[in-house]
């Protein structure tokens, strides 16, 4: 599979799934260094997630797994996924201030 095959909402649905994850424990800053720092490598990364597809594929949905994969090929893919998982972050924070402005009145 190529990051080509995966339409534009398959996507943003993907990334929005790990993202919502990160954000909910609250891993976003160390996330966000992983993801930076990985950048450089993220094609050889890619790969090695090929080689340990038939271990991970025996816990995980194979399909996922793949479109990730293949997703994770593009820098671009990675950038925009490190947005994804910043907005739902700031989200997760404005939502919160909200609830604390209300309670404290």
């Amino acid at each position: 599979m190529f990051a080509s095959d995966i339409t534009a909402e398959r996507r943003a649905e993907l990334f929005d799934k790990m993202a919502r994850k990160i954000v909910d424990l609250r891993l976003t800053p160390v996330a966000i260094v992983m993801l930076e720092s990985g950048k450089p490598v993220s094609f050889v990364g890619s790969q090695l997630m090929v080689f340990l597809q038939p271990f991970i594929t025996a816990v995980f949905p194979f399909r996922q797994y793949d479109e990730i994969t293949a997703l994770l090929e593009e820098r671009s893919n990675l950038e925009l996924f490190i947005r994804t998982v910043e907005r739902l972050e700031d989200e997760r924070r404005h939502g919160k201030g909200k609830d604390n402005q209300d309670s404290g009145n």
